[in-house]
Parts: structure tokens; sequence; C-alpha cells
């Protein structure tokens, strides 16, 4: 099977995912109390039920359910998400608005979850029963178990509010008008932290994915081959361990990839970040369907993009895999 053919068959299972997604997202959100007519005439102070009416009837929440499936999904083919009464905009010009500032969150705490977990991994397995093992072992185990929520607040007070290192929260510095490099640095200043906290829990899985994959490897019947060749001990980890190691890796960053947009939402509302994690929390308070669903759906498309990256990475990292229908 060639490539072609791999990406068409992975990029129909998406489709057929996706669609499966959408349809349970839209039962999942109706199921949930209240609804938008509901929230709108709260806060207006009046909730009579002639208002609710008028409310539901302009959110087309007084059709058939089905019926409100079928408008839903049609849209969707058409690349139209709804409309946000509450923030009178379309739902996709929203997301698309907040996309930019989460994908840069998750790319930054994605390659420094990888590469830092991939690292101390290595380290790990090479200085296995050593002072160095027993201290990178109990800092991903710490990691891994300290809650997000807590790691985000302790580091916003420690290295923003006591230290003064970096800011506090926000994307940028308002009313600064940065251009240029000096508005990237000032956007890089700001990322530090977020990134740094939404990468840890994800550094501390990779680290024990790497340790023990390196020290499987070290003991295959290849390894010892070369160690009787004579290569030095650098050589025999980087070309033959690491390299080998590294492909389970692979698969446990792609299939958790998606998982960081899902932490995306605590992160960016603590941090005040202006993604999209942090505009689905705010749908879900006042009850913005077409956002949730929106998002909910961009996500899911994430996702299924990253599963579908991590298959075309895997299969180049190793040749020898075949793709199989």
């Amino acid at each position: 099977m060639n490539l072609a053919q791999f990406l068409a068959g992975r990029l129909a299972k998406g489709i057929v995912v996706l669609f499966a997604i959408a349809v349970l997202n839209f039962f999942l959100i109706r199921a949930a109390p209240g609804d938008p007519a509901q929230v709108l005439a709260g806060e207006a102070g009046a909730a009579d039920e002639q208002l609710l009416i008028q409310l539901r009837e302009r959110f087309g929440l007084d059709q058939p359910l089905l019926t409100q499936l079928w408008v839903y999904l049609k849209g969707y083919l058409s690349f139209d998400l709804g409309f946000s009464y509450r923030q009178q905009q379309s739902v996709l010009s929203l997301i698309l608005d907040r996309l930019p500032a989460t994908l840069l969150l998750t790319g930054a705490a994605f390659i420094v979850s990888l590469g830092l977990g991939t690292l101390m991994g290595a380290l790990a397995a090479r200085r296995a029963g050593r002072w160095q093992d027993s201290v990178i072992t109990t800092l991903a185990l710490v990691f891994y178990a300290t809650p997000l929520f807590w790691v985000a607040l302790m580091s916003q007070i420690v290295f923003a509010l006591k230290l003064g290192l970096v800011p506090n929260v926000g994307y940028e510095s308002i009313g600064a008008n940065y251009t240029g490099l000096a508005r990237a640095l000032d956007i890089a200043s700001h990322l530090v932290l977020p990134a740094l906290t939404l990468g840890l829990f994800f550094t501390a899985l990779y680290a024990r994915m790497m340790r023990a994959s390196m020290l499987e490897v070290a003991g295959a019947d290849f390894v010892k081959t070369a160690r009787a060749k004579g290569l030095s001990p650098g050589v025999i980890s980087r070309r033959h361990v690491a390299r080998n190691a590294i492909l389970p890796v692979v698969t446990l960053a792609g299939l958790q990839a998606g998982q960081l947009v899902g932490g995306a939402v605590l992160t960016e509302t603590v941090f005040a970040w202006p993604g999209i994690g942090r505009l689905m929390f705010d749908a879900l308070v006042q009850r913005d369907y077409s956002v949730l669903l929106g998002v909910f759906f961009i996500s899911s498309a994430m996702v299924v993009g990253f599963n579908i990256l991590t298959d075309i990475v895997y299969r180049l990292a190793d040749p020898r895999i075949e793709a199989v229908s």
C-alpha cells in the first residue's frame, strides 16, 4: 500500500469518526439541564413564559430534536458551524480568532514535553541504578502525580508574583502596542508558564516510557552484536538503542497530542490565555450550544489529524513498518 492509499484510508476513517462524534456531542449537549433561552431570560430578569418561547423560536430550540440535528449536520457539511447569538458572531469566526493562541500553547507544550521527556528518559536509562536515574524517576513521578491546577497556581505565585521573572496572565502586554520582534518576544514571555505547566504531566509520561523502552531494547541481540563489534557506548545508545526505543514514545505522543487540547481548557482559564479552551469554558457557563458544539467538533478534528500525522511519522521513523488496510 503506497502513501496515497494509506492517507486516503486514514482520512475516510477520520471522517466517519468525526460524524459519529458530531452526533454524539449533539445529544450530550441537549441532555444537559438548561438552554440558551433560560440563561438569557434569567440575565434579563424576565423569565416569563412568553419570552422563553420567543427566545427558543429564535434559537431554533422549538423544533423537533431530529430536525435540529439535521440542521446542525447540514451546516457542518458546508463548514457552517452556526451562529452565536450570545457573541453576535459566527461560531467559525470565533473559533478561528481563538485557535492560533491554542495551537501556539499546545504546540509549545508538546515540543517541550516530548523533547524534555525523551532526553530525561534517555539519561535515566544510560545511568540506570545511579543517582541520576533516581532523581529523574522521582521528578517524573512528582510531575505525574501533581494536579495541573496546583502547578499552574504555584507557578504563578512563585515565578510571576514573587520572583517577577515572567508575566502572570494573558497573551501579551495590554496597551504596550508592540510590533515585530518585540511583540513576538512579549508573547513568548507570556507563553512560558502556561506551556511548561501544560507540558509537565506529559514530560513525566514520556520520560518513564523512554527509560523503560531503552532498557528493554538495550538487552536485544542486535545491541549485543554492536557491543561485540567494539562500538562505543555513545554510538550504540544513539544509533541502535534510542532510535528503536523512541518508537513507542512517538506512538504515545501522537495519541496524547489531542489530550493537550483538553488540558488547555484548565490552563487557559487559570492563565487567562485567549484560546478555544477558554472559549469553551465560557460557552459552557452561558449554555451557548452552537459554540460548544463547534469547539467540540474542531477539537475532535484536531485529535483525528494528530493521529493521522502520528501514523505518518511512525511509518517514516521505521521503514520496516508496512501500512495495512
